[in-house]
């Protein structure tokens, strides 16, 4: 009798108690977990349930509508913008005041979005908005800086045509025989500021001269030298290795075409060597000859800034 009654007690203590087993206390802890998934999230997901939670967009059932994701759309002020029509700030005016369509339609929310294959208009004129680049070369010599070249002469655009798709110019020249930094660009704005007559960038050359230039010149080129577009004058002028030295470094903003070769032949030098060796911050360091690269997005920053 007494046998018979532990045995009847224990009938209700192995369902009520905890499982005795590691493959039922596994079950239960795995059952646990997804039937409270609020308590589960506290716990360790084991590599099974993990597989349950796959992205939504993996799970949709076959004929069920996907939801739409459009991660090309962009902001139409910032299209404005990148268009090279005006800043976002102006943006905002010209959309507003119902000058901009989106697809034949006059469209004032400011923060509309376009997607690809919307076709804007400004002003009835259809705009193609490129993405900005930014290309930096050091310019070997033997290149002249322009577009085309009538007379089938090297330029510097075929040094850079494999650099992106988008068209791009160089901002400002250097002559045939000048080596160095020179700058490429899509950005309309940047290239006005780099080239404004207020916000000049800077640059520095290494010039070698025909003969020892005398300490007393040097003074001259930073005092001012008169040419028949004006009197200009450079910010630095220094020896590069010693006094009385045939290579000078100078450093100037001024943007007037072979300004550097103009001011040593007013005071009876001539240039045998050039080499842009910084533009606007910019540096040759790891920078071969003949090669180019893109600009980073701190060095992109700086450039607006500075500028």
């Amino acid at each position: 009798m007494n046998t018979n009654k532990r045995r009847g007690e224990q009938k209700p203590t192995e369902r009520k108690g905890k499982p005795t087993g590691k493959k039922d206390s596994k079950s239960s802890f795995s059952k646990s977990k997804t039937s409270h998934p609020e308590q589960g999230s506290k716990k360790e997901v084991s590599a099974r349930d993990k597989r349950k939670y796959i992205d939504f967009k993996d799970r949709q059932k076959k004929g069920d509508p996907l939801p739409s994701f459009n991660d090309d759309a962009i902001r139409l002020n910032k299209f404005l913008s990148n268009a090279g029509i005006c800043s976002r700030r102006e943006a905002d005016v010209l959309i507003a005041s119902g000058v901009v369509s989106i697809n034949d339609e006059i469209v004032v929310e400011l923060g509309y979005k376009i997607k690809p294959g919307d076709v804007v208009k400004y002003d009835g004129e259809t705009i193609n908005a490129e993405k900005k680049r930014y290309v930096l070369l050091n310019k070997p010599k033997g290149f002249i800086t322009t577009l085309d070249d009538p007379y089938g002469r090297k330029t510097v655009m075929s040094l850079v045509r494999k650099a992106c798709k988008e068209r791009i110019y160089p901002v400002g020249r250097l002559d045939r025989d000048t080596t160095g930094l020179l700058l490429f660009t899509n950005d309309g704005d940047l290239v006005k500021k780099l080239t404004h007559p207020k916000h000049k960038a800077n640059k520095i050359y290494h010039v070698e001269l025909n003969k020892p230039v005398k300490k007393e010149d040097l003074l001259k080129l930073t005092a001012g030298v008169d040419l028949e577009d004006g009197r200009t004058a450079f910010e630095k002028a220094e020896f590069v290795k010693s006094e009385s030295s045939r290579e000078i470094g100078v450093e100037l903003h001024s943007g007037k075409n072979q300004i550097v070769r103009r001011m040593f032949e007013a005071i009876g030098y001539e240039v045998i060597k050039m080499d842009r060796v910084q533009f606007a911050g910019l540096t040759k360091k790891d920078l071969p000859r003949g090669i180019f690269r893109h600009l980073s997005e701190k060095e992109v920053a700086f450039l607006k800034m500075s500028s």
